[in-house]
């Protein structure tokens, strides 16, 4: 390597560090831009056939806020319906504070105001979330900030797309049918892991949520939304709900509910994973279960809430690379002059 050479590479890192840098505070922001732009610029592609690329590229960036916005309100608005049907259900007379304060004063000898009480330690707790403001306006800042640069990059990745992927193939020092080989793979890696992980858990959770609106049990729409996110862990997910569930059943005194919704689940929602995870994941991306579940479980840890979609990629790209390494390796060993980009 002459001198030249080495100064070019000195600087590809030291420009490399410097961006991942200013990368990493919004990283869980551009996972996220990446999972949809990814989804939908098969879209972006119809859409152009009929409009131009930045009227097609705006369209689907309301169509990703609406997806993203819509489930969150729903979510949102059983979460603060439960709660004020709690609070409505409370009724102060039957709290009866005068009587704990007699019954206080008895046992302890000792006069107690349960009211000034339960007043100063509400002062307490005002005081506490007053002082933590400064912080909680910190992070709503950088979610806002981070939520705009999302649809940034959904929006340029989409409108932009096939001319960075030219750049990048032109840029990449790979022939052509190499650099055709693995981005093939590649693909065939992301459809299946994040299209069909995705697909997989909102199918299983809602056949799961199915079975507790059957049987009643409280909450249903929330803990379906709850049971989808976990069916993105293989074979642990939705059984996290509906098993305490099945529990809750019971202690109300439903055991025909309770063995409906057990066998329902263990049967319907396991024959449902059982038959779509091979059809989706494993034809296409042949990743074993065990695979998936290193992958999000060690994806979380390594990029936070992304690394549900994105740690199982990353094993699968490896396994993509790998394979473009065995099949390639000798000739590009054998034959470097063959031609790139």
């Amino acid at each position: 390597m002459n001198l030249s050479r080495g100064y070019l590479l000195a600087l590809v890192v030291i420009f490399g560090v410097l961006s991942l840098l200013l990368v990493l505070p919004f990283l869980q922001y551009v996972l996220g831009a990446i999972l949809i732009a990814y989804i939908l610029y098969p879209l972006q592609g119809v859409l152009e056939r009929r409009l131009s690329p930045t009227i097609s590229a705006f369209a689907l960036v309301i169509l990703a806020i609406a997806g993203f916005v819509v489930p969150f309100v729903v979510v949102v608005a059983m979460i603060a319906d439960d709660a004020v049907r709690i609070l409505q259900e409370v009724d102060p007379e039957t709290l009866q504070l005068a009587e704990i304060e007699t019954r206080i004063e008895e046992t302890v000898g000792i006069e107690f105001d349960l009211v000034d009480t339960l007043a100063d330690s509400g002062q307490e707790v005002g005081m506490a979330l007053l002082e933590r403001s400064t912080e909680w306006f910190s992070t709503l800042t950088h979610i806002v900030i981070g939520l705009g640069l999302a649809l940034f990059l959904i929006y340029y990745l989409l409108k932009e797309g096939d001319t960075f992927m030219g750049w990048l193939r032109e840029t990449t020092p790979l022939p052509s049918d190499v650099q055709d080989d693995f981005y093939a793979e590649l693909d065939d890696v992301m459809s299946a892991v994040l299209v069909g992980h995705v697909l997989i858990a909102v199918v299983e959770g809602a056949i799961a949520g199915l079975g507790l609106f059957a049987t009643g049990i409280p909450n249903a729409g929330f803990w379906t939304f709850v049971m989808i996110i976990l069916s993105l862990v293989p074979l642990i997910g939705a059984f996290l709900v509906w098993g305490p569930a099945v529990a809750y059943l019971l202690a109300t005194g439903e055991p025909v509910l309770a063995v409906a919704l057990f066998v329902y689940s263990a049967v319907v929602v396991g024959v449902s994973d059982d038959y779509l995870r091979p059809i989706v994941v494993d034809r296409y991306a042949e990743l074993s279960p065990a695979v998936i579940i290193l992958g999000v479980l060690g994806g979380i840890y390594a990029f936070g809430i992304m690394g549900l979609f994105f740690g199982p990629v990353v094993l699968g790209a490896l396994k993509a690379t790998l394979n473009v390494v065995n099949e390639h390796y000798d000739h590009l060993e054998d034959d470097p002059s063959r031609s790139s980009g």
